[in-house]
């Protein structure tokens, strides 16, 4: 827990434009668009980069994420799934 917390003060005060959102995905998921459009507008606020991933390409993705999509990863680690709140993806950028 302790850890975890140092981690988090630590990636806050990283330039958000060293920063990078993946999109983890499927075409034709609605929600997916949803979270797209989300993570476009805030990268482009922030100066973040972004990318984006398909499950239906990538088997090892496609069994840690298949329930979860569209999953949402800063830097590796696992932000949100199902719906992006760009208040939240904005504080978790440092912006």
């Amino acid at each position: 827990m302790f850890g975890r917390a140092k981690k988090k003060d630590a990636a806050a005060k990283k330039d958000p434009a060293s920063r990078t959102v993946t999109l983890i995905g499927k075409p034709g998921c609605h929600l997916c668009d949803d979270a797209r459009a989300v993570i476009e507008a805030v990268c482009a606020e922030t100066g973040a980069s972004w990318e984006e991933k398909d499950i239906t390409r990538d088997e090892e993705l496609h069994r840690a994420y298949w329930e979860q999509i569209p999953v949402v990863l800063v830097d590796g680690e696992q932000h949100t799934f199902w719906r992006v709140d760009a208040g939240r993806l904005r504080r978790e950028l440092g912006a």
